[in-house]
């Protein structure tokens, strides 16, 4: 017996992937949190254009559009201090006094958000520690960004992956410096007057065209976010929150750039 674990022990470590706790496992089990090997989505090259440069809708509310940051905060409520260049704002670089993510003024309950996002060219650095930001929806659940062209990382922590969660169906990063879009519908999950998650809050992604979440629905909050556990029980979802929730733009100190950012409410229920 002694001589099995001490070979369990020994292939695990020249694996490289160390045994993570149960809670952090995927919920059917099969493939721990930020796996290396799990399989890696399989790349698509995305058409050159697609959402790139789309104007807001008539009913959408423009939140950034190169003018300001009138429509943002810091974290702890003050003035966004990110910098605005042309028609982007880009995330602070490793030192600066400015750091620490911007989030919006206003929420939203089930909405369309598309966002333009471009990573570092030349790129710098390499696995989570290239073009490294994040979509974050009321600072509880992530949508990465990261440069994931012909850069390798865990499979549930690439560009578009459900942090900690859930991979993209497919690998649709165009190379550093171009512009890149995430088009995403919403659904805010819902917790009845005991507190009792009744509806989860439900994801889908299309990044440069390509559907790379499809209706997924999210298990708690996403790994990392607030020091949640990445995987809750339905009892334990999260703590209940409004249906209406801020976007949030991720500082992890890499210089990553945005523009064209719109979002407009989805009325789900409204016309039933």
């Amino acid at each position: 017996m002694k001589n099995k674990c001490l070979l369990l022990a020994l292939s695990v470590l020249a694996s490289g992937v160390l045994p993570l706790p149960a809670a952090e496992m995927e919920p059917d089990g099969k493939w721990q949190v930020h796996d290396r090997n799990r399989p890696q989505p399989p790349v698509v090259a995305p058409g050159a254009t697609f959402s790139q440069g789309a104007p807001a809708p008539a009913d959408a509310e423009v939140l950034f559009d190169g003018t300001g940051l009138a429509k943002w905060e810091n974290e702890r409520g003050g003035d966004a201090t990110w910098i605005t260049n042309a028609d982007y704002v880009e995330s602070v670089a490793s030192g600066s006094t400015l750091g620490g993510g911007i989030r919006t003024k206003g929420k939203w309950a089930d909405f369309q958000l598309h966002v333009e996002w471009a990573s570092p060219n030349p790129p710098k650095g390499q696995d989570q520690g290239r073009g490294n930001s994040g979509i974050l929806i009321n600072n509880m659940y992530e949508i990465q960004v990261l440069d994931s062209y012909e850069s390798k990382t865990y499979a549930d922590g690439q560009a578009a992956a459900i942090y900690g969660q859930k991979p993209p169906l497919v690998n649709a990063c165009k190379p550093p410096g171009e512009w890149q879009t995430y088009d995403v519908a919403f659904e805010s999950p819902r917790w009845n007057d005991k507190g009792e998650l009744i509806k989860k809050a439900c994801i889908t992604v299309l990044h440069n065209g390509l559907v790379v979440q499809n209706h997924y629905e999210l298990v708690g909050m996403t790994d990392g976010i607030n020091r949640a556990q990445p995987w809750q029980s339905a009892s334990k979802y999260g703590p209940p929150h409004s249906p209406e929730v801020f976007i949030q733009l991720q500082d992890h100190k890499n210089p990553v750039r945005f523009r064209n950012i719109w979002i407009r409410s989805l009325h789900l229920g409204s016309n039933d």
